[in-house]
Order: structure tokens, then C-alpha cells, then sequence
């Protein structure tokens, strides 16, 4: 899924076929810079209808070709990803700059759910030496399993955006994701009963939501093929049975010799499809300088009424 845009370098990834990698060049990272000053990051936070005029203004510098053509990987089965990064990073690009990118792209394909860990239609959080945290997302030298987002909140989780604004001393922890229809394990796991029975997900109290859900791991789409919602940390189940099925999925996953490991560069968005990319992160080595800082935003896809 190759195409032309003028400002853009498009081609495929070296580490897989299905992920689209996409170079913004200097000449529209110049031209964004007076439209993204404009709005700070309060504005945006406080005013959403400022965040679709930054996404317009990315939008209209190709003519309204990156929005099509972002919408078409995303929604794609067969592709489902793309990786998004400034070709180099100018001078004139900080996180401000990053956030307001990250937040332009966002908003060319849906609407952020609001994001109750951060209180925001998007989150920021570091990955440090030391941590207190109850939950994998900032334990920097444990292993963070695959999973998709969004499976403990009522809110629809169509895609996940993930920026990465800053690393410092940082060894491993490399981006680890993997296709749906790329794991060896599937066809059985998916046809195994119990993964369409509901579950329940709850979530630890950082992520400041109150209540419960329940869902299966399994469902279809609308071709019949298989989609999940899963995440190795939140679900509860009923009995033996769950527990169990639970367990085979976490190694059958872990276990996959389809992973896709790769190192994403600072300034670089990752964007995926959530019902059939599953992602998680390699443990970093261990250093007490150790730094990244990373932007989530995750949502729905816009309505076509």
C-alpha cells in the first residue's frame, strides 16, 4: 500500500509488509510550525475543536490525501499499522511540537476517548529506573506482554496512537507488536469456547476508573474474522476454567514466533488498529539515568453519519 504525497516519504517497513512507514520531510514540518504556534498545549486541552484545526492544517498542506490515505492503513486487515516520524528532527520540534502532531494525526482518523489515567483526551508518562507504579506500563525491566487497549473501560477503543518524545540511557525496550492473523495460535484459541464467554476487567486505581466491565477476549468483525480485546493484567475470571484459558492465551502469545520487534526513534507515532494488532514493550537494561517519555492517545473511529 504505496502511495504518493507531496512533503512525504512513503514506503514499506523493513520488519513486516503489513506496517506502513511514513517520513515527514522538512517542507511540511516548516509550514506547520507558525498553524501549530497558534495553540498551546492548554488550548488543546481545554478547547477540543482547536485540536481538528491543527489536524486540518496538516490535511490541507497534502490536499487532503494524508487523511484518505491514513484512514485506508488503519482500517485495512491486511496493513492495519503505520509508523509516522518527522525525517529528521529540525531544531525548531519539541514536545510541544510532537504533542501537536501526534494530537493533528489523531484527529484525522476519530475522536480520543478521554484518557481517565491522565484526566486528558491524551497521557503522558515516563519510564524511569525507579517505580512505584501499579501497573506494567512504567516498570521499565519487566517484560510488558502483548495486549490490546481499552479493555477495562465502556468507551469503543478503535485504534491506539503512541508517540515517543523522549529517551535518555535507554537499552532494550523495544516496541513489540504482533498481527491477529500472524499468530500461529489463532485458529485455536479462537475457537475455543471459553473465548467467547465474557469476562470480567477491572483495572488497578491508577487508571482512576471506578467500575467494572465484562467482554469476551474473542469476537468478529464484520467478515467473520477474529478480533480481540485483551490484556494480560486486568482480567478477573469466574472460575478454573477462565483462569486456565487465560493462561494458555498469555503463553501462546509470549510464545509467538511472528512478533514484530523494533526500535522506534524519538519523534516517531506509532498507529495501529486495535482489534487486530496486539502490542506490548521488551524490558529496558537496567540503568539508574534510564529515561523515556511517551504519549498515548487512543479512541474511536469518526462516524460516518
Amino acid at each position: 500500500m504505496i502511495e504518493k504525497i507531496d512533503g512525504f516519504e512513503i514506503y514499506l517497513n523493513k520488519t513486516s509488509k503489513r506496517i506502513i512507514d511514513i517520513d515527514i520531510n522538512d517542507e511540511i514540518l516548516n509550514k506547520l510550525i507558525f498553524p501549530f504556534n497558534k495553540f498551546d498545549i492548554t488550548a488543546l486541552e481545554y478547547k477540543p475543536f482547536t485540536r481538528f484545526t491543527i489536524a486540518k492544517s496538516l490535511d490541507d498542506l497534502t490536499d487532503n490525501k494524508l487523511s484518505k490515505f491514513l484512514n485506508k492503513i488503519i482500517k485495512d486487515r491486511e496493513t492495519g499499522c503505520f509508523i509516522i516520524k518527522p525525517k529528521k528532527l529540525i531544531s525548531k520540534i519539541d514536545e510541544s511540537f510532537l504533542i501537536k502532531l501526534s494530537t493533528a494525526i489523531a484527529h484525522l482518523i476519530g475522536i480520543p476517548n478521554h484518557d481517565a489515567m491522565a484526566g486528558k483526551y491524551y497521557a503522558r508518562f515516563h519510564v524511569k529506573h525507579e517505580d512505584k507504579s501499579d501497573s506494567y506500563l512504567r516498570k521499565a525491566y519487566t517484560n510488558m506482554d502483548l495486549h490490546t487497549d481499552g479493555t477495562y473501560v465502556k468507551e469503543k477503543t478503535d485504534w491506539l496512537l503512541m508517540s515517543k518524545l523522549e529517551e535518555k540511557n535507554a537499552e532494550g525496550g523495544e516496541t513489540v507488536i504482533l498481527h491477529l492473523d500472524d499468530w500461529e495460535h489463532c485458529e485455536e484459541l479462537f475457537n475455543d469456547p471459553t473465548g467467547k464467554e465474557d469476562f470480567i476487567w477491572g483495572s488497578p486505581k491508577s487508571k482512576n476508573i471506578s467500575y467494572k466491565v465484562e467482554h469476551p477476549v474473542f469476537s468478529v468483525d464484520k467478515n467473520e474474522k477474529p478480533e480481540i480485546s485483551y490484556i494480560d493484567q486486568f482480567p478477573e475470571p469466574k472460575n478454573m476454567k477462565q483462569g486456565v484459558f487465560l493462561q494458555k492465551l498469555s503463553d501462546n502469545l509470549e510464545e509467538s514466533k511472528n512478533k514484530i520487534i523494533t526500535k522506534l526513534p524519538v519523534g516517531s507515532t506509532i498507529v495501529a488498529n486495535n482489534y487486530f494488532w496486539l502490542h506490548g514493550r521488551k524490558p529496558f537494561e537496567k540503568d539508574k539515568n534510564l529515561s523515556r517519555e511517551l504519549l498515548r492517545i487512543r479512541g474511536k473511529f469518526f462516524s460516518k453519519n
